[in-house]
């Protein structure tokens, strides 16, 4: 019989490591596809994860309700995020980038060592990618966050989310649908805005002559 997460947070709280291991085998997906949403950084996302987890067993005696717990992790990964960004901060005022290169799943990047222009499209395509993402409404960036960032299968997505399969390949159609749909917009201003720009620019160039 399967254990429900209330009954296994009651059990953490009690100290039961057990129990906060196989919590953590059930959120740690959901936790990385929001700490990856969140930096659009592999690694930071992964470190994030497990700064959230640490904290969480540490303190999880301090969760007021057993049925809580995953807003409460949620809660610990938001402010990891706010602590880190602001880390971050303090180390690029100081000429320290910390940045490294992440990847989108469903981009679809080639292997291979990019061009530095080629670099530079690639981010700012992921970019544009986890922004349009994040705008979605909440069921659609659930499922494509879990889907697609975490790399959850349709059974773990399902019983994440507790969704039927219908459901969950319903949310996941519209949501990529959607997604697709926002990001051709976007392409299409930034064409029309470089468009713009170039022709501008001509126009500069011809009073000049």
């Amino acid at each position: 019989m399967v254990e429900s997460d209330e009954a296994l947070v009651h059990a953490a709280r009690q100290g039961g490591r057990a129990a906060f291991e196989e919590l953590v085998r059930r959120t740690a997906r959901l936790l990385y596809a929001r700490a990856y949403l969140e930096t659009g950084d592999k690694h930071r996302a992964e470190d994030l994860v497990q700064e959230t987890l640490l904290t969480g067993w540490r303190n999880i005696r301090q969760l007021e309700s057993d049925s809580g717990f995953r807003p409460w992790l949620m809660s610990i990964l938001h402010s990891a995020v706010v602590d880190a960004h602001r880390r971050s901060s303090r180390k690029k005022r100081g000429g320290v980038n910390p940045h490294r290169e992440g990847e989108l799943t469903f981009l679809k990047l080639a292997d291979g060592r990019p061009t530095p222009s080629e670099s530079a499209e690639r981010r700012e395509q992921r970019e544009r990618t986890l922004a349009v993402l994040r705008s979605l409404p909440s069921e659609y960036r659930q499922v494509l966050m879990l889907r697609y960032l975490a790399g959850a299968d349709y059974e773990q997505i399902s019983r994440q989310l507790a969704l039927t399969n219908g459901s969950l390949r319903g949310l996941l159609s519209r949501g990529m649908a959607m997604l697709r749909a926002e990001l051709g917009a976007s392409l299409d201003e930034d064409s029309s805005r470089q468009g713009r720009q170039g022709r501008q620019e001509r126009q500069g160039k011809q009073s000049e002559t």
